[in-house]
């Protein structure tokens, strides 16, 4: 019997199923993956925005890691929202003897247009951007880590996404330190539906790895799971509404 990959979701709880710790469960069992999870946050929101926020303390973040680690075992991990500059230091201090791929979705600014993160937990972002094997930042948050020129005096592998850039075509660059850039583009999907876009596509690219993939053909695997998600979408709320991770076969 072929186990399923491990899969480690660190990131806030949305409760409206979009985005976050739902996104990641949903995307990792699609794509055939065992997903557990280490909540960082509770959040309050729905397509219209998040309203309300509770941020959970290290220790009991660190602890659902833990629980998870010593017994299941992990193949891969997702790092999402993190709430906190404690909670980011913590997951750091973790991961930094975990010898298994890790994608970083620095989550600071949501499709919705709000902060998710303050001025310290960017800081703090830094430690999980050095020891990640991929970081993902969206159009504002590469913008705010310093655009292009800051991601390479890191010395470390991102994929900068642009479905928040304006224009028919998506573009998509995957840039690993001493190699060519490589680029994807396709037709942007023309719906308001792409709430959990960016959580789908770095739990995705975690489940690939974890399974085997390398880094490009885990890439290449999550757009089209995520370019599917977006065409299947349910059209449910009145904003930014939720993916089909439930179409996606």
């Amino acid at each position: 019997m072929n186990r399923p990959a491990r899969i480690l979701a660190i990131a806030g709880s949305d409760s409206s199923g979009g985005a976050g710790i739902q996104a990641d469960i949903k995307t990792i069992t699609m794509l055939g993956g065992y997903a557990m999870t280490a909540i960082t946050a509770i959040t309050a929101q729905n397509t219209q925005g998040v309203s309300a926020v509770e941020v959970l303390s290290p220790d009991m973040v660190v602890a659902q890691i833990e629980a998870c680690a010593c017994d299941i075992g992990i193949n891969a991990v997702k790092i999402g929202m993190l709430g906190s500059p404690a909670v980011a230091h913590a997951v750091a201090d973790l991961l930094e003897q975990a010898n298994v791929p890790v994608v970083f979705d620095p989550v600071m600014i949501a499709t919705s247009g709000a902060a998710l993160a303050d001025g310290d937990t960017i800081a703090a972002f830094e430690r999980l951007m050095a020891l990640a094997t991929l970081t993902t930042p969206n159009v504002p948050e590469l913008a705010a880590l310093g655009g292009d020129a800051g991601m390479a005096a890191r010395g470390i592998a991102y994929l900068a996404k642009g479905g928040d850039a304006e224009g028919p075509e998506v573009e998509d660059r995957l840039v690993i330190p001493g190699e060519d850039q490589r680029l994807w583009r396709g037709m942007r999907v023309d719906t308001r539906h792409t709430h959990g876009t960016g959580c789908t596509l770095a739990s995705a690219i975690a489940t690939l790895l974890g399974q085997g993939l390398g880094l490009v053909e885990a890439v290449e695997g999550a757009r089209r799971f995520v370019r599917a998600a977006l065409l299947a979408a349910p059209g449910f709320g009145t904003g930014h509404g939720p993916l089909g991770h439930q179409a996606v076969r």
